[in-house]
């Protein structure tokens, strides 16, 4: 787990998990609306090395960027059924060709892989710029992940 105060911690934490990611790795984001997961992914992509303008695909459902490795980022938010990903050929970004991170991962979680890392962003509804980021890692690429996250920045930040 970790705290964040504000957009600037949150995009400096996903900095940090971008520079330990590789080709393949998947992270699946969930959080409510204003959450912070898009500043979370403008973190991971500067860690990638991106700089490209990031932003939610909202409307486009996935935005790709350029970094050390391509990256994927995809947003279910607008999405009616689960089943239409589907139409999308999201099985091509699914694989060891960069690196995929999705907003709203819980709409579409019957189509994720076992192996991933999960992240999920709680508001503090007191404190409009806290954030409580919880990470379970499903795998042991993941777990490696967390391992070195946490000798980063400690864990409870």
């Amino acid at each position: 787990m970790f705290n964040s105060n504000g957009p600037e911690e949150t995009i400096w934490l996903g900095t940090i998990i971008g520079d330990l990611l590789q080709n393949g790795d998947l992270i699946a984001l969930n959080g409510d609306l204003g959450a912070g997961k898009t500043s979370l992914i403008k973190g991971i992509a500067l860690g990638l090395k991106s700089q490209d303008n990031i932003t939610s695909p909202s409307f486009s459902i996935i935005n790709e960027y350029t970094g050390i490795v391509p990256i994927f980022h995809f947003d279910f938010y607008r999405i009616g059924k689960p089943e239409d990903i589907e139409d999308l050929g999201y099985e091509e970004y699914f694989s060891d060709t960069g690196v995929i991170l999705i907003e709203w991962a819980k709409i579409i979680a019957d189509y994720l892989p076992d192996n991933l890392l999960l992240i999920n962003i709680f508001m503090d509804y007191q404190n409009i710029f806290t954030r409580k980021i919880v990470f379970k890692p499903k795998g042991k690429r993941y777990e490696k992940i967390m391992e070195d996250l946490e000798a980063i920045v400690g864990t409870g930040h």
